[in-house]
């Protein structure tokens, strides 16, 4: 039995390491580039020639530019440096087809200084719209009559059907990036990635691809979006450009084309925006590690949620252990679920709190047949007394509950406040015992991982503020623990309440 449960471990650990090995492999390929080696399929870029550039951004409500005619020039800079970042802000106008919920788009060109866009062969440009579609987010609203003064003169206006229709809204920012390496690209290997938004030009005897211009759809989030009103003729426009390398260009398009992807399949504008969030927000070597810890996270949930349920299948009292602490662990662990799941919490917090809700139910149901229940009853069908062992660890164990019993109409806040002293009574019981050989090390240990890994974590997932606060509350707990393990060690050669002792080699049926 122990052979296969060892197996069945090792197996979903060498699944692990190869999924890891695996996702780096995948990266690598992302970020890194074959250059061409010589020949005459090599691609040169344009921009080695150091030619003087423009960059020109203009509006217009028509999806497909034909001609100069009905566009807005909205912001100019000459002698445009590809190395030099800016960030400037620009008024745009309104027209009367996007304030009547329409859409308004930004054509942005680069093109040679003092040459008009559509006049210069060699230019590249790029489309994005500046407005999209959402319901409005709900205001502050009257607590006496339900309804904030706009929506109240809006609903007077206005049938029920239409008010939770998607309307405009206007884009604040628009982020854009030029790739600046002087890399040679080999023809016969372009990458699928960036071929889209490449350029070639024929010069001589030799193919050049002109500057590669790309558009930072991650930086629109939906906290920035401004509702577009009919009375609107004015909005600001942020234009941020930098520079940008080959390899976190092609990341960041496949990122791009990740988020895309789940909102074909999908997802709310909510949901692609916390995984914009996680792109956008946070460092790129960060979010590497991010993803390392996420998956050592997964793994060391799964060992722990194994462990745990190996060791209390196998329990046959509740000798040595808290069974008030259990119970508060179980009350504990499902408010905190029902509250992350109310708060819509990302999945990769809510499954696991969901799976160790469902084992500490279990676990309690487990403990309830095997200690004394509701008004020191014990069950019939259960052993005839109490052990002096038994009896000594429910002394201790009700002696330390009751320093917070009052935590019981604390709820949430209480039990992120002050959860940490659920695991007060078992270190109790252990102080008075002079023992620690009655718990679950393997299932701690995991757990002790997760612990610490969790307070790195809790800085990347998006999660509820007490959530992520209540990610640092068991690390002093463990601390002791580990302390306690130290000061009581095992004695190896006791017999246990199976009979068995770990000096002895286990029997074979």
């Amino acid at each position: 039995m122990w052979s296969g449960r060892s197996s069945f471990t090792s197996l979903v650990v060498g699944v692990f390491v190869v999924y890891v090995v695996h996702t780096c492999w995948v990266m690598y390929g992302i970020v890194y580039t074959r250059p061409c080696a010589g020949g005459g399929n090599c691609i040169l870029p344009y921009l080695a020639r150091r030619p003087k550039l423009q960059l020109s951004v203009y509006t217009t409500t028509r999806s497909n530019l034909g001609a100069e005619n009905n566009v807005d020039l909205v912001l100019n800079v000459e002698d445009f440096d590809v190395q030099s970042k800016f960030e400037r802000t620009v008024n745009v106008s309104v027209p009367k087809k996007t304030r009547n919920n329409g859409t308004l788009y930004a054509y942005i060109f680069l093109h040679h200084a003092g040459v008009l866009p559509w006049q210069d062969g060699k230019q590249v440009h790029l489309v994005s719209p500046l407005t999209t579609y959402m319901v409005p987010k709900p205001e502050e609203v009257n607590l006496l009559t339900g309804e904030s003064a706009t929506q109240q003169l809006e609903a007077e206006k206005k049938p029920t059907s239409a008010l939770d229709e998607p309307v405009s809204h206007w884009r604040p920012r628009l982020t854009l990036n030029v790739m600046v390496d002087d890399f040679i690209f080999d023809g016969a290997s372009l990458p699928a990635d960036v071929h889209r938004y490449m350029k070639m030009v024929q010069l001589g005897k030799t193919v050049h691809y002109l500057p590669i211009l790309f558009i930072d759809q991650l930086s629109n989030r939906v906290k920035d979006l401004v509702v577009i009103n009919r009375s609107t003729t004015e909005l600001p426009l942020t234009v941020c450009y930098d520079r940008i390398s080959l390899g976190r260009l092609r990341f960041w398009i496949h990122m791009q084309d990740a988020v895309f992807s789940l909102q074909q399949f999908g997802f709310s504008e909510k949901d692609a925006d916390e995984v914009k969030g996680i792109f956008v927000d946070t460092n790129l070597y960060f979010l590497a590690l991010t993803f390392f810890v996420a998956a050592f996270h997964l793994l060391f949930d799964f060992l722990a949620f194994k462990n745990d349920i190996s060791f209390w299948k196998k329990k046959k009292s509740m000798t040595g252990m808290s069974s008030k602490a259990v119970l508060w662990r179980c009350f504990s662990t499902v408010v905190i679920f029902l509250f992350l799941l109310d708060e819509q919490t990302s999945l990769l917090v809510l499954v696991p709190a969901g799976i160790g809700a469902a084992i500490e139910l279990w676990k309690v149901k487990k403990a309830l047949k095997m200690t004394v229940v509701w008004r020191g009853l014990r069950p019939a069908f259960q052993f005839g007394t109490y052990s002096e062992s038994e009896r000594k660890t429910e002394e201790y164990d009700t002696q330390a509950m009751s320093w917070y019993s009052w935590l019981v109409n604390s709820f949430v806040n209480g039990v992120y406040a002050f959860g940490f002293l659920f695991m007060l009574p078992q270190l109790f019981v252990n102080y008075k015992m002079k023992s620690v050989a009655h718990l679950p090390w393997k299932a701690f240990t995991y757990k002790a991982f997760n612990t610490f890994i969790d307070d790195v974590f809790a800085f990347v997932i998006t999660m509820p503020t007490s959530h992520r606060l209540a990610c640092f509350r068991d690390d002093v707990v463990f601390l002791v623990y580990l302390y306690q393990r130290w000061l009581y060690p095992v004695d190896k050669s006791r017999v246990n309440e199976f009979g068995e002792s770990y000096e002895e080699k286990p029997r074979t049926d």
